[in-house]
């Protein structure tokens, strides 16, 4: 019997220990419900700021590389590159490539897609509103068109002359394109020389 409180005091540190560590299963279900929550307030926030994940075909990257015309050293931006498809060709070519995404899963793959070519383009998860575009030589972006008046006064503000900006399936308004590639019944691809 005097076995009996060193039981119950044992029990006690147990239950004491399994409140400061909780279960393995526990832990788990904070990790997924952590991960949710991201993956909605990333989604939610790059739709608001009009990036909405759409990706660029892969028939259409050449039509990209082609238009850009990209020499080695070059800096080329993509703005919301999605899983880096387009990033990673214009690093090949031999740019500084710089893909830029808010939303958390594209840039995941993004990153991954990075990594597992070996690729020497650079991902960031960032938006792209607060990014200084005054370096780049080529910029390029699909997304939703309502945000392109916005985003046509940030670029006449930041890029300097003889830059270029491309934009896949609708154009900028206002701006007169130097080349409309509708190659091959494919959706249109702008070339603007700013």
């Amino acid at each position: 019997m005097a076995d009996t409180p060193a039981l119950g005091a044992g029990s006690r540190k147990a239950v004491e220990v399994q409140v400061l560590f909780p279960a393995p299963k526990y832990i788990m279900y904070q990790f997924l419900l952590i991960l949710i929550l991201a993956i909605a307030v990333t989604t939610i926030y790059s739709l608001v700021r009009g990036i909405g994940w759409v990706p660029t075909r892969q028939k259409d990257i050449a039509r990209f590389l082609k238009l850009a015309d990209i020499k080695v050293g070059q800096k080329v931006y993509d703005l919301g590159c999605g899983d880096a498809r387009l990033v990673i060709a214009a690093a090949k070519q031999g740019a500084q490539a710089t893909g830029l995404e808010v939303s958390i899963l594209p840039f995941i793959s993004a990153y991954l897609r990075k990594i597992f070519s070996r690729s020497k383009a650079k991902i960031k998860f960032r938006d792209f509103w607060l990014v200084d575009l005054k370096e780049a030589d080529v910029v390029y972006f699909f997304l939703i068109p309502h945000i392109y008046k916005r985003l046509k006064n940030k670029l006449e503000k930041e890029l300097r002359p003889g830059t270029k900006v491309i934009t896949y399936v609708w154009p900028v308004e206002g701006w007169q394109a130097t080349v409309v590639d509708k190659a091959g019944g494919n959706k249109a691809m702008y070339l603007y020389i700013r």
